[in-house]
C-alpha cells in the first residue's frame, strides 16, 4: 500500500472511533454554514433589492413596454416613490434566507458524503472534484428549488405587480395600498388554486445549474488559492462575483421564463417552458429572452460577491461562538 493511501486510511480510521460524536460535529458544521449562508445571503438581498425590481419587471414587460434601467428606476420613483424599488422586499428577504439555509445545509451535507467517500477509497486528498462538486449543487438546488418555490412565486408577484397607481388617477386620490406578502400568497390560494405556487418550477429546476456553475468556478478557484496562501473575505468576494457573472450570463433566458410563468394570472395562457420560449422569442425576438440582462447580472454579481464575503466571516464568528459555549460547558 502506498504512503498515500496509509495516510488516508488512518484518516478514516480517526474520523469514524467516535462515530456518534463525529456525526453530531458534522450536523453541528452543517447548521453553521446553513446559518452563515441564509445571513449572507439576507445582508446581500437588502443591499441589491433595487436592482432585483428593476430586472425583475424588465423581466415580465413585452419588449415594446421596456426602457433602460435609468428610466425604468426613475419611472418607479415617480409613481410609487422610493419604496417601489423595494416592492416585495419583505418575501424576498424570507425567501433568500430560506434558500439559502437549505441550499447551504444540503450542500454541505452532501459534501461530507464525498469526502467520506474519498477517504473510504484511499484518495490523497478529499478535496470534491469537479464532477462531485457539480453533483453536490444538484442535489442541494432541486431541494432548495421544490422547498421555496411558493416564496418565488408570491415574491415575482409583488415585485411586477401592476398597481393602480400606475393608471390615471384623480388629482388629489390616493392609489389603492398594495397588498402583503400573506395577502398576496392568500390571493393566489384562494383565485388560482394552491399548484399555481408551483408554477414555473420547470425552469426553475433547470436553473439548479446556476448555483452549480457558480459554485463550482468559486470552489475550484479556491482550491487553487488555498495551495498558495490563505483566502480572505476579500478573495471570497472575487472569487464569488467571477463564478456568478459567469453563471448568470449562461443561464439568463431561463430566469426570464420562469419570471413570466410566475405572474402569468388565473386567465392568463398556462404555458409549459418549451412554449413559453416559442411564443417569447416569436413575438420578442431573442432579446426578448434577456429583458433586464443589465441590472439582473450587476445585482447577481454584487450579491454573490457580498454573500461569499458575508458568509465565510458569519461562519467563522458562528463556529467561534459555538466554541465558546463548549468551553463554558
Amino acid at each position: 500500500m502506498s504512503q498515500e493511501a496509509k495516510t488516508a486510511q488512518e484518516k478514516l480510521a480517526e474520523s469514524t472511533q467516535e462515530t456518534p460524536n463525529g456525526t453530531a460535529a458534522q450536523q453541528s458544521d452543517n447548521v453553521a454554514h446553513a446559518l452563515a449562508g441564509a445571513g449572507g445571503g439576507l445582508l446581500s438581498m437588502a443591499l441589491t433589492y433595487p436592482l432585483i425590481t428593476l430586472s425583475t419587471r424588465a423581466q415580465v414587460e413585452s419588449k415594446r413596454a421596456q426602457s433602460s434601467t435609468l428610466n425604468a428606476a426613475r419611472r418607479i420613483i415617480k409613481r410609487e416613490g422610493i419604496v417601489g424599488l423595494y416592492a416585495g422586499l419583505e418575501s424576498a428577504l424570507f425567501g433568500i434566507s430560506v434558500t439559502n439555509f437549505v441550499y447551504y445545509y444540503w450542500y454541505e451535507w452532501t459534501r461530507a458524503f464525498f469526502e467520506k467517500a474519498a477517504l473510504k477509497a484511499g484518495r490523497a486528498s478529499k478535496k470534491l472534484t469537479t464532477v462531485e462538486s457539480m453533483i453536490a449543487g444538484a442535489l442541494a438546488g432541486s431541494a432548495t428549488v421544490l422547498i421555496t418555490n411558493p416564496i418565488w412565486v408570491v415574491n415575482t408577484r409583488m415585485t411586477a405587480r401592476k398597481s393602480e397607481s400606475e393608471e390615471q388617477v384623480l388629482p388629489g386620490s390616493k392609489p389603492a395600498k398594495s397588498p402583503s406578502t400573506l395577502g398576496t400568497l392568500l390571493s393566489i390560494i384562494r383565485e388560482e388554486g394552491p399548484s399555481r405556487l408551483f408554477a414555473g418550477v420547470m425552469p426553475a429546476l433547470v436553473l439548479v445549474i446556476n448555483p452549480i456553475l457558480q459554485y463550482t468556478v468559486f470552489e475550484q478557484m479556491k482550491n487553487m488559492l488555498e495551495k498558495k496562501r490563505r483566502v480572505t473575505p476579500t478573495d471570497a468576494f472575487y472569487l464569488g462575483a467571477l463564478g456568478k457573472l459567469l453563471a448568470t450570463s449562461i443561464t439568463y433566458p431561463y430566469i426570464t421564463v420562469k419570471s413570466r410563468m410566475h405572474v402569468a394570472g388565473k386567465d392568463g395562457p398556462k404555458e409549459d417552458m418549451f412554449t413559453s420560449f416559442r411564443r417569447i422569442i416569436r413575438e420578442e425576438g431573442w432579446a426578448g429572452l434577456y429583458g433586464g440582462i443589465g441590472p439582473k447580472v450587476t445585482q447577481s454579481v454584487i450579491t454573490a460577491a457580498f454573500l461569499f464575503a458575508f458568509k465565510d466571516a458569519l461562519y467563522a464568528m458562528t463556529v467561534n461562538a459555538r466554541k465558546k459555549v463548549a468551553l463554558k460547558k
